[in-house]
Formats: C-alpha cells, structure tokens, sequence
C-alpha cells in the first residue's frame, strides 16, 4: 500500500546468489548472459566478485575501452532482439543481442542503502556500487553513484578517491552533479559505503559521515549494481593483482 516501507538485507550467508534477488550478469542484453557472466563466489559470508585471468572481453570489438566485469545487478529487462530497448547503453544506435526476462529483486525509490565492503586493486582496475533506472521508460535511466574507485586513485592504505554523486545521462528531471573527494581511508579493509534520498535530495556518506549532498536525484524505482572492473588496455608491467569486490553485506529499506 502507498507509504508502506519495505526494508531489504543480504548478508550472504548461503552457498549462492538469492537468484530471486540478483543476476550474475553485467547488462546482458548488449551481450548475452553466457558472455557477461560474472567471476564470483558466496562465501565466508562474503559475496567476492573477481576478474579470472582467463575471462573475456565484455562486448569485444564494440565497447571502448575495452573491459572485464564481474557484477550483479538486482534487476534485469530488455526489449526484444535488434531494438533499442535495453538498459544503460554505452552508445548511439545499440541495439539488444539478447532478450532478457523481467527480474525485479531489489529496486528501491526514495530510501537508504548501504553496502560494506573491502576492494583488492591495481592501477587498471576499479570497484563501484551504483544505482540506475529501469528504463521501462527511456528518461527514467539516471543514476545515483553510492561508491566508485579507481585503482590508480588508492594511496595504499592510506587514501582514495571516492566517487559519488549523480549522473543525469537521459533524464532532464536530473542534473549532473559527481565528484570524487579523497577520503582518508584504506579500501582494502572493510567500509560502509551509504546514501540515503528523499524527493529532494541524495546524501552520500562513508562509515556514518556525511561527504557529500546532491540535490534531485531520481526518485523513481532504482536496480543496484555492484561490479568489479578491469582495463586492459591500461597496462602495468609486473602487477598480476587479481582485482576483487569482497561485499559483506548490502541493506537498505525504501518507501
């Protein structure tokens, strides 16, 4: 009923994904879900996201720069083959490879998420934790970025850069409002990353402290996704870190 709040908690305790709640692919329907599957495991009650040695370009030839994902994502839509109808396209006239069925696990509006977790990086390498429209209508795409680093922005064990904000992309009710402030924190130990918005505004916050405030973000209903990357194209000669998102828990309640 109108007003009623819902509250949602994953700590990974199983063996595997809630598949009712999340899809081990990273956007599919611009791929397939055999190429987009992601590197992850359920333990320790841990989900740990990871880029495999072995694993593949994700959209290879089409996408630049070229990148290896792991992510989930807790929902999932398209149209059908050759249309336009697909989620965060990554540019003009993409068109979908691969019809995906309707998952609606998590998708708040207007609430509060969190997710603790600790980040393995390399200067190639990035984590995030960002959430984005639906698209069942084509404006309502923008995105509220929770947490975002970039490997060559880590001062090891020392700093980062944390990015958050908002991104507009297609949206006209949203402005364009990101910025990724250094924070004296270590992200390779755990740390809670939260944002909690209202119809007026988005606040961003790290371990309980309050960094950043945006005004008019989406208040539409939202998918989470939380990914690992890498850039090959961005080489390091003698690092073979093995990136990784190790995610102890995501929470939050909307409405």
């Amino acid at each position: 009923m109108p007003g009623t709040r819902t509250t949602f908690d994953d700590d990974f305790d199983g063996d595997d994904l809630d598949r009712s709640v999340w899809s081990p692919h990273y956007l599919p329907a611009w791929s397939s879900r055999a190429q987009s599957a992601a590197t992850y495991e359920v333990r320790d009650s841990c989900l740990r996201l990871s880029i495999a040695r072995d694993q593949p370009l994700w959209c290879a030839g089409d996408h630049e720069p070229p990148l290896r994902v792991s992510a989930v994502q807790s929902a999932n839509r398209s149209g059908p083959v050759g249309s336009t109808d697909g989620q965060q396209p990554y540019r003009e006239g993409l068109v979908v490879r691969e019809q995906q069925d309707e998952l609606l696990g998590w998708t708040p509006g207007p609430g509060y998420v969190e997710m603790r977790a600790r980040a393995v990086l390399s200067p190639r390498s990035m984590v995030s934790l960002w959430m984005v429209g639906l698209e069942d209508v084509p404006e309502r795409c923008a995105e509220i970025c929770v947490m975002e680093v970039f490997g060559d922005a880590v001062v090891p064990a020392e700093s980062a850069a944390v990015g958050m904000g908002l991104h507009a992309f297609r949206d006209p009710g949203v402005r364009e409002d990101f910025a990724a402030p250094r924070l004296a924190i270590d992200v390779a130990q755990p740390h809670t990353y939260a944002v909690r918005w209202t119809d007026e505004h988005a606040t961003f916050s790290v371990d309980g402290t309050v960094v950043r405030r945006c005004d008019g973000p989406p208040t539409y209903p939202l998918q989470l996704m939380i990914g690992v990357f890498d850039f090959p194209d961005r080489p390091t000669p003698g690092d073979d870190t093995v990136p990784e998102l190790v995610v102890d828990r995501v929470r939050g309640w909307s409405g």
